[in-house]
């Protein structure tokens, strides 16, 4: 049974409806508890890292949540759910990560519009399970002001003002900068592709 994690994050109902879509289970969860049942985690996420981060301390799953995932159990962090596996990010500089993976979240700095709201081609850098079926030049949705640093588990990137991690793609860890909620046809490509992993 796939877990989704309901931290107060707005984008919950979008993420179940495309689950739905796709005819796979899966169940709600909203404290540690749930997360050890969990054979699949999803973490979606919108809005400010400072407030994910404290919602997940005052919901005291964080140590569950690293647990977790070191232990195997595949993940798929969506936007806030990506950033939130890095050390820190300047939108929250005094709020910890869950530090899976070391870096900074920074903001855009550029001329162009920030944030970085549409449609975007992400490039594959290696083979990901997550664009199997998606086609040559998937296009996603995405909605953002801070990105994710290129690391050795980034899978595929995006180059809006600078390059950065799309897609983040390690063992049974993955994370996803942009909404395959609202992308469309490659979205539940996407997510069916993480579903049976």
């Amino acid at each position: 049974m796939i877990s989704v994690f309901d931290y107060g994050a707005g984008n919950m109902q979008s993420v179940q409806n495309t689950l739905g879509a796709i005819g796979a289970q899966f169940t709600v969860v909203r404290n540690a508890a749930g997360l050890r049942g969990a054979e699949k985690i999803i973490l979606p996420g919108v809005g400010h890292f400072g407030q994910m981060m404290r919602a997940l301390d005052d919901l005291d799953v964080r140590h569950t949540l690293v647990e977790r995932i070191r232990a195997g159990v595949p993940f798929l962090g969506i936007c806030m759910g990506l950033q939130g596996l890095f050390a820190s990010s300047e939108e929250a500089p005094e709020e910890r990560g869950l530090a899976i993976y070391p870096g900074v979240v920074r903001r855009f700095q550029g001329v162009e519009r920030i944030p970085h709201m549409g449609w975007n081609r992400i490039e594959p850098q290696r083979e990901t399970r997550l664009l199997r079926e998606a086609g040559d030049e998937p296009y996603v949705y995405f909605a953002h002001s801070y990105y994710c640093p290129l690391v050795p588990a980034t899978a595929a990137t995006c180059d809006y003002i600078t390059p950065y991690t799309a897609i983040l793609e390690d063992k049974n860890v993955y994370g996803v900068q942009f909404h395959p909620e609202k992308s469309g046809a490659i979205g539940l490509r996407i997510v069916r592709n993480f579903v049976e992993a």
